[in-house]
């Protein structure tokens, strides 16, 4: 036995579902609780859209960081290599002047990255440019 239910709708609404219940094989009934079951089933998929979104959103974001930082590790390992492989000679024992030099390599090194990821320009896309 189907429980019964007393609503109240504007006549609008009323004489729309007396246009719809007038077609063979419908009755008032059928459509308004097909109407009351669509509105259930997607109010409960829009929530469900709603907490996915805020999550992918969260995701969308942390691979963007993940992605910025990604550069900048291959940035600075294409750079280190680069400068390595050009510049530097091998000294048997490191002393003090050639520690200051490794050190103002290094902050130069820095600093070139940190250039290089400001501007855009990525050492591995630009080994044919160098070449020239």
């Amino acid at each position: 036995m189907k429980p019964r239910h007393n609503i109240y709708i504007d006549e609008e609404t009323s004489a729309e579902l007396e246009a719809l219940a007038a077609k063979p094989g419908a009755s008032k009934s059928a459509i308004v609780s097909d109407a009351i079951r669509h509105y259930i089933r997607h109010r409960g998929a829009h929530q469900i859209d709603e907490a996915l979104k805020i999550r992918l959103d969260r995701v969308t974001r942390d691979m963007g960081l993940i992605r910025r930082d990604l550069d900048v590790l291959t940035e600075s390992l294409a750079f280190f290599v680069k400068l390595y492989l050009t510049f530097n000679a091998h000294t048997p024992v490191p002393d003090a002047s050639a520690q200051a030099v490794a050190r103002d390599r290094f902050q130069k090194f820095i600093e070139q990255v940190g250039r290089q990821i400001a501007s855009g320009k990525r050492s591995l896309k630009n080994t044919e440019e160098d070449s020239e």
